[in-house]
């Protein structure tokens, strides 16, 4: 038998992400069509029908359990469908990321988006250093880096790419059209970030995924990993941390809260200690996802940690 030649496998996988990617537009450019709310639903329908059928849906049930032992099981089975049904919108209203976003302090009329701490926001624009934003996946987490970007804050917002390379494209496409700088969590992605934090710029990245090589935080009341990056930052930098979340309100709306600068524990040397940061950002994430459990991303195998360190982890 002829085996494909290396060149012609480059063609054929050049071929079918090029199908794939307009595929996806495809999709994308229906959404458009049915508007943000309609577009929202529709996706929450499906994530609702097909989520439950699901590996992760097992996941999802397993993490509610285990972090709120005596919820009733109907109400257990009844947040993880209300988890699918957030991420079914967030994927229904990415084609309307800069539509979402109205909000106008100077507006008279409420738009879709309201925003709680904006003088943060200034502050950081206004300060002349270097900051650090961090989030969780709550709500519709895309919102934050629009905000940034349309008050003239310089930022850059680190994501972690889709595996399929055609939703990769498609995404990032539609956030090149709304946010500010985009950085990918890849191999060498820290030396473009300490890059931006040197120029007096602002890191934005979500922080409630579990990261093998990271340090062990609790997180609702259960060891956790945690990649360590901010708060290596904040050490180095020895800048303003705050955090920010998106709130899920009726009504097809949204609120963005953006907390005080966070007081970080410190060595006795007066720097800023790596893992207490990361605790003390993660117990504000903690407290998020606590008040809105049903907004928050519990599908996510976020409680990975390796029996040698489960004894270092101690409540916050």
């Amino acid at each position: 038998m002829v085996q494909p030649s290396k060149r012609s496998r480059s063609i054929a996988s050049r071929l079918s992400e090029t199908v794939m990617v307009g595929l996806v537009r495809g999709v994308f450019g229906l959404a458009r069509a049915l508007g943000p709310e309609r577009s929202g639903a529709v996706g929450a329908a499906l994530t609702r029908t097909i989520g439950p059928l699901l590996p992760a849906h097992k996941t999802a049930l397993a993490n509610i359990r285990a972090v709120y032992p005596d919820m009733p099981e109907a109400e257990v089975k009844a947040l993880a469908l209300s988890a699918w049904d957030n991420l079914g919108r967030v994927g229904g209203e990415y084609p309307h990321l800069g539509r979402l976003f109205d909000y106008d302090p100077d507006s008279p009329v409420p738009g879709r988006t309201e925003v709680d701490g904006i003088e943060h926001f200034l502050a950081l624009r206004d300060d002349g250093r270097p900051g650090i934003i961090f989030s969780a996946h709550l709500a519709n987490w895309e919102l934050p880096a629009i905000c940034a970007a349309r008050f003239g804050l310089d930022a850059t917002a680190v994501f972690r790419a889709p595996n399929d390379p055609a939703v990769a494209r498609v995404l990032h496409e539609i956030r090149s059209e709304t946010m500010g700088g985009l950085e990918a969590a890849r191999q060498g992605a820290a030396f473009a970030m300490q890059g931006a934090l040197e120029k007096g710029g602002h890191l934005g990245m979500l922080i409630d995924q579990h990261f093998t090589r990271g340090v062990p935080v609790n997180f609702m009341g259960r060891p956790a990993m945690v990649n360590p990056i901010l708060g290596k930052f904040a050490r180095r930098f020895d800048c303003p941390v705050h955090g920010v979340r998106v709130i899920r309100l009726p009504g097809h709306r949204f609120r963005l809260q953006l907390t005080p600068a966070l007081n970080l524990p410190r060595d006795p040397d007066g720097q800023i200690d790596v893992q207490g940061a990361m605790q003390v950002m993660t117990s504000v994430v903690e407290s998020w996802v606590r008040e809105h459990p049903e907004q928050w991303l519990w599908m996510h195998r976020r409680w990975r940690v390796p029996a040698t360190v489960q004894g270092k982890v101690s409540s916050p």
